[in-house]
């Protein structure tokens, strides 16, 4: 157990060290867009609720675990769409909550594509739990104390879709603010937001009447750090089911299904398993559940196959 926690800490520190990405990842992000690209609010034409839940690395103390909740609806037509974001990230000692309002205005550029602009703003809240941690030495003041931080931030996003493709760009959170945890040096160089860039990319190939094909793409990009990208590949049965493969580089090898309880409300699950990273050893993998419900008006026709799967 012991070894485990070094190992954590580690892992943990260095992201900050070397300026890596501290943000969540998720292998249902093409079902979690809102939460990383504002422009996506009001996509679906109808009021869209969004929960997942990921345990990441399980059976390792202290792993992170995540939950997101996103909900949005355009308000009118193009011009004013609507959104909202929580997130909840807990890793070891520390919790961050995040709270934005999202803002999406779209353009038609052709009869069947269309370009939004998105804006969101908000607030994450920095909590660290230092006083459940055991201490090799019970006079170390840091451990014995409880740190807790609320910064605000802005992001900006771009988003264009059309019946059979899609692609986003954003920045979620623009503004690179300090933790000011401690006035203890060393932490202060461990506790910089840095601006993370997110580019998505998808598509729809109808295959034959009841099999489709859904390739996905998700690349994040953060200062001196490798860019690390997810590739994913789905196929559609019917409108109803769905099965996967997620590979991301560097890191994990994953597979998802899918499941479609009603016209409205979808289901998915997956599993993937860290090959390289060093708490691999340690661990029995990650899950995510996600859900997903369109409340749709009775006047509105039934979504058709590409705007359920590919107007993400």
């Amino acid at each position: 157990m012991f070894r485990r926690v070094i190992i954590l800490i580690v892992v943990w520190m260095s992201t900050f060290v070397v300026l890596a990405q501290q943000e969540a990842m998720f292998t249902h992000y093409m079902y979690n867009t809102l939460s990383i690209n504002p422009a996506y609010a009001g996509s679906r034409e109808a009021l869209t609720i969004t929960a997942l839940h990921r345990s990441q690395w399980v059976g390792f103390y202290g792993a992170p675990v995540t939950e997101t909740l996103t909900l949005h609806a355009p308000m009118f037509r193009d011009a004013f769409n609507l959104g909202f974001s929580f997130i909840n990230d807990k890793i070891g000692p520390v919790n961050n909550t995040g709270l934005f309002l999202d803002y999406a205005f779209r353009v038609s550029l052709s009869k069947k594509s269309k370009l939004a602009l998105g804006l969101n703003m908000g607030f994450n809240t920095y909590s660290f739990d230092l006083a459940n941690l055991s201490a090799v030495n019970n006079l170390d003041n840091h451990i014995s104390q409880n740190e807790n931080s609320i910064l605000p931030n802005v992001g900006f996003g771009v988003y264009y879709s059309t019946e059979y493709f899609y692609a986003g760009l954003s920045t979620p959170k623009i503004f690179e603010n300090n933790y000011h945890y401690s006035t203890s040096t060393l932490w202060d160089n461990f506790s910089i937001e840095k601006q993370h860039y997110y580019l998505i990319l998808g598509g729809l190939i109808p295959l034959n009447n009841d099999i489709k094909l859904k390739p996905t793409s998700y690349f994040k990009v953060t200062q001196n750090v490798a860019i690390e990208a997810d590739f994913t590949t789905e196929f559609f049965f019917n409108d109803k089911y769905s099965l996967g493969v997620m590979y991301r580089t560097g890191d994990a090898l994953g597979v998802l299904i899918g499941f479609s309880v009603t016209d409205q409300l979808n289901v998915g699950y997956s599993f993937d398993w860290s090959f390289v990273n060093e708490t691999a050893t340690y661990n029995y993998g990650s899950h995510e559940i996600m859900l997903r419900y369109d409340f749709k008006s009775k006047r509105k026709k039934r979504f058709s196959s590409i705007k359920s799967f590919c107007r993400f």
